[in-house]
């Protein structure tokens, strides 16, 4: 069983159903209304557990309600939780989610999440240095992200920097990572100025920009290669690109080859698009491997 240390978000999701997406001054009647525990942080956490990885999640909830559900909803996902732990005083992130037209609109309150910074995750470096890898996001302080990238290169960890949401990053992060999985939109903001072909050389084997349907596309060191979808019917694309990213670290910590670990992690994520949810859609291992086989 591989080891995986997840540093990240949690939040609860406030999920709304509507035919549409209202334009602005417009309002319209939805169709449903849930609240699902979610946060890019926890969703690749409950990924990875599901898919047979052990899993250690460092993150903050707020001491309300949301956090309570947050936690145990990771407890029950069998993900340890000992380095979660609630700010007093401060609410839980939210992320207020519009889906409509086979696709979703987010807006990320950060809350609690803000309190993931350098000193917070130091408290728990013996547990990163054991990793087999580590997964982080942007949904935390930029300076912890920045910490983990130069902890996990001296400690010769290998860290899986999920570039979500989008936003520019410093060429140390960039260079320290081991591998860098942005999405088509954040890989234009990340590589400013070059374009996809550019990017992709001059980071072989290490950025893989994911295209939606598409496919996964990176340089091997001597050529391009795009890696096919898997064509779906889509109930619900939220926490896709999470079940992605916890998948790809699964394959990747088991010492799968890149192209295995890219087919493993787009099946996952098809997987993932055909329930409703972010973490309820997230498949088990045997669902995986079983489709796969089919």
């Amino acid at each position: 069983m591989s080891k995986i240390v997840v540093i990240g978000s949690s939040s609860m999701d406030l999920v709304v159903t509507a035919p549409k997406r209202p334009i602005a001054g417009e309002t319209i009647i939805g169709e449903s209304f849930k609240t699902i525990p979610g946060g890019k942080g926890a969703n690749q956490a409950v990924a990875s557990s599901r898919l047979g990885a052990e899993v250690i999640m460092i993150g903050c909830i707020g001491d309300d309600n949301y956090g309570e559900v947050i936690l145990e909803n990771l407890q029950k996902n069998n993900v340890n939780t000992k380095y979660v732990e609630p700010v007093t005083g401060e609410k839980s992130g939210t992320a207020h989610i519009i889906l409509a037209e086979d696709d979703n609109s987010i807006i990320v309150v950060k809350g609690a999440n803000d309190y993931v910074t350098p000193e917070y995750v130091e408290k728990a470096l013996d547990v990163i240095k054991h990793a087999d890898i580590v997964l982080i996001q942007q949904e935390i302080p930029e300076e912890t992200v920045e910490y983990v990238a130069n902890i996990c290169n001296e400690l010769n960890v290998s860290l899986l920097l999920n570039p979500a949401p989008a936003k520019r990053l410093s060429q140390n992060i960039i260079d320290k990572a081991s591998y860098i999985t942005p999405n088509e939109h954040e890989a234009s903001l990340l590589f400013e100025g070059l374009t996809k072909e550019e990017a992709l050389r001059k980071y072989p084997n290490k950025l893989f920009i994911t295209e939606g349907k598409n496919g996964v596309r990176y340089f091997n060191g001597q050529s391009e290669v795009l890696i096919p979808s898997y064509q779906v019917e889509v109930v619900d694309t939220t926490g896709a690109g999470d079940t992605f990213n916890a998948a790809f670290a699964v394959a990747l910590s088991e010492r799968k080859n890149i192209d295995d670990s890219i087919r493993f992690a787009n099946r996952a994520a098809s997987l993932s698009v055909t329930k409703f949810g972010a973490q309820g859609g997230m498949p088990l291992r045997t669902e995986v491997e079983g489709s796969m086989e089919a």
